[in-house]
């Protein structure tokens, strides 16, 4: 597996398309020495990727609407995804673990749980207390919370809480720290003991039986990690907050057909719960990514570990509640799931992680990232000519999995009439619109703009707004 650190030496240079793609491809004598160079060129490498797949999207859709025969090619696309599709809905519901039982609980696997904070003095104190009343043996976990040198009240309410609660560890960062959360979560790694390393975010709301539901899931030996369902605390507040949760029902649905059918388990970040030793042995977090969980799958999968995912109990989290708000958290949450495929294309493609999960990948990349790109050339050569964009019967297929996967996702987690979930899932697709802004313009920017990594956190609005679910 490759390393978990990236050099930033080349993240200024001038780009040049025609030298990076033939870098990109090189001669077969030297590409393994190639395939070195470019993956530790960091942000440079991203870049020049990013600039390269544009261009060829856009010149593949181009030469689609030109030639002949580029309708059938088209209809091919759609057949697969179609039996893609099909092989999904087919696929059996996930069975979920037994949970422990008291008397397994003494013999349970110990736990670390890991947050990282940054300014979160509105939700920071509220999250120690549900983490120290889990129903879990106090001997068998213990909570690290990591200090990323915040500037509000957070460090001095933590160093309060640590006096009030024994199971409570604080580690402090200096201004100076580097690698984002993916650095703080290293940091802790370090000190902590637990078999299974847990990930919350500062404004989790956790079910006090989680640990108990989550931990039978290492019980096999081939699971790596596990994600737990997230729900939004805000849900009814405003029409970002329900877009939000439809999405979420979404994400629940596709996670875990795409597992039942042999593909790929993702993790989200809050509620993620580690094997130890599968961190350690795929490279911990990558402090040079944007999203460390989608980076981590990613490792995952490549060393052969599978990801897990538990639909009840769920974690809440606070939704964002403002058009903005949402524009900048889903920019970083598209360039972070871009980027991953940008620096592992080579193991991805040389089926590093098994034919299904390939294939799996593969289809969500075109569905999330290729086929929003491609939107543009599309709709431009389809007003030149006069004609339907011709990826309009892809389009028309991906929208129609949606709106039944969302469906699906919301009959299960929101327990309403059908009436009401149909109406929730129509309101719910009209937001998922935002994504097709959001992939276009990262794509150009990434592209295009040089940029360097820092930890942008989402505001927090505590708990004036995270109990207003209708």
């Amino acid at each position: 597996m490759p390393q978990n650190h990236w050099t930033d030496n080349n993240s200024y240079q001038e780009f040049n398309p025609i030298e990076a793609l033939l870098s990109e491809w090189s001669d077969p004598e030297t590409e393994q020495q190639q395939w070195s160079n470019d993956f530790f060129q960091g942000l440079g490498g991203r870049r020049r990727k990013a600039a390269v797949t544009l261009m060829m999207v856009w010149g593949i859709t181009i030469a689609l609407h030109l030639l002949s025969w580029g309708l059938w090619v088209v209809w091919g696309v759609m057949a697969i995804a179609i039996w893609q599709g099909i092989r999904l809905v087919s696929s059996p519901q996930i069975t979920s673990a037994t949970p422990l039982s008291d008397q397994e609980l003494s013999q349970a696997p110990t736990v670390s749980i890991l947050v990282a904070a940054k300014n979160e003095e509105t939700v920071i104190t509220e999250l120690v207390e549900t983490l120290s009343q889990l129903d879990y043996p106090q001997s068998q976990y213990e909570i690290w919370i990591i200090d990323d040198h915040s500037t509000d009240q957070t460090p001095i309410i933590l160093d309060q809480l640590a006096q009030q609660y024994q199971q409570l560890n604080v580690l402090h960062r200096p201004a100076n720290a580097s690698g984002g959360k993916s650095g703080a979560l290293n940091d802790a790694l370090k000190v902590s003991k637990g078999e299974i390393i847990a990930v919350f975010d500062a404004d989790a709301q956790i079910p006090a039986d989680l640990l108990r539901n989550v931990v039978p899931w290492f019980k096999q030996n081939t699971i790596g990690a596990v994600q737990v369902r997230k729900t939004i605390a805000n849900a009814g507040l405003n029409f970002w907050t329900k877009g939000q949760q439809a999405e979420m029902a979404l994400d629940s649905q596709f996670q875990q057909l795409r597992i039942a059918s042999g593909g790929m388990g993702e993790l989200r970040g809050n509620g993620q719960f580690v094997r130890r030793r599968a961190l350690n042995s795929c490279g911990k977090w990558n402090e040079q990514t944007i999203t460390d969980d989608l980076d981590l799958t990613i490792r995952l999968h490549l060393d052969k570990w599978d990801i897990g995912f538990v639909s009840h109990p769920s974690v809440q989290e606070e939704g964002v509640t403002s058009a903005i708000e949402l524009w900048h958290q889903r920019n970083r949450w598209a360039e972070g799931g871009y980027q991953r495929y940008l620096d592992y294309w080579r193991w991805i493609v040389r089926n590093g992680m098994g034919l299904r999960k390939t294939i799996d990948l593969s289809t969500f990349l075109w569905f999330q990232y290729l086929l929003p790109t491609a939107a543009i050339p599309d709709a431009l050569m389809a007003l030149w000519r006069q004609q339907l964009p011709l990826y309009f019967p892809l389009t028309t297929v991906m929208l129609g999995f949606s709106i039944w996967g969302m469906f699906k996702g919301m009959q299960q987690t929101a327990k309403l009439s059908v009436w009401q979930t149909f109406l929730d899932t129509l309101r719910g697709m009209v937001y998922m619109f935002h994504w097709l802004l959001v992939i276009s313009s990262m794509t150009a920017r990434l592209a295009i703009r040089p940029k360097k990594l820092k930890w942008v956190k989402t505001t927090r609005q505590g708990q004036d707004q995270q109990h207003c679910e209708t």
